[in-house]
């Protein structure tokens, strides 16, 4: 056997490989996709794991692989949402001219997103609270606050779990939470939600 078709034999698997992982990739996007877009019709309630998995046009069994309950896809859609506010925020960072100022120009941008589709908002905003499931989205959100105060795309990240500008930014992010809450029972317009956040960013981010 020559060279070439060793290293031919040795590549077919790495190539098979790699079509199973594009193949599963897209697979599970398809999915989540399928499932936020149950959400914003109908919020977490429309998501029944048969219908997502009609949808998606995936087998049920195959659903339950990717996602072993409704939670788990749930904190699936929430990530897939931050995705594409992290992508808006590479492609157009914060401009104006202070931390706190930076800092609410990010989560302006996130509950203007949100309410575009308010029965997905309402969905997300409720597995955050309710989910015993592990979700990384107040890390992701402290880490965008804190790129966003810095003014640099890479800011933040060495800074410790317990040092006070990223409590702070967590905090901040759960401020945030809360009155999208307020803004999703009627309680608050956007424009309140925006003069309290200034507030509290002008209050926490002070060293930031």
């Amino acid at each position: 056997m020559t060279g070439d078709e060793t290293r031919g034999q040795a590549a077919g698997p790495a190539r098979q490989a790699g079509v199973r992982s594009r193949g599963q990739h897209q697979r599970r996007k398809r999915i989540v996709q399928a499932a936020a877009a149950l959400a914003s019709r109908g919020g977490i309630e429309a998501m029944q794991m048969r219908t997502v998995s009609e949808r998606a046009g995936v087998a049920l069994g195959t659903l339950y692989r990717y996602f072993p309950s409704k939670m788990d896809l749930v904190v699936a859609v929430v990530g897939e949402e931050l995705d594409l506010l992290e992508g808006s925020i590479e492609r157009r960072p914060p401009r104006a001219g202070d931390p706190p100022q930076r800092a609410v120009e990010v989560l302006m941008r996130a509950t203007r997103g949100l309410m575009r589709e308010p029965e997905l908002a309402e969905a997300l905003i409720r597995s955050l609270l309710l989910s015993d499931v592990k979700t990384d989205f107040g890390e992701r959100m402290t880490g965008l606050l804190l790129r966003a105060a810095s003014g640099s795309p890479d800011g933040g990240a060495d800074i410790p779990a317990d040092d006070p500008r990223r409590l702070v930014a967590r905090a901040l992010a759960g401020i945030w939470t809360m009155e999208m809450i307020e803004m999703l029972r009627g309680n608050a317009t956007a424009e309140e939600i925006q003069a309290r956040l200034e507030i509290s960013a002008a209050r926490l981010l002070i060293d930031a």
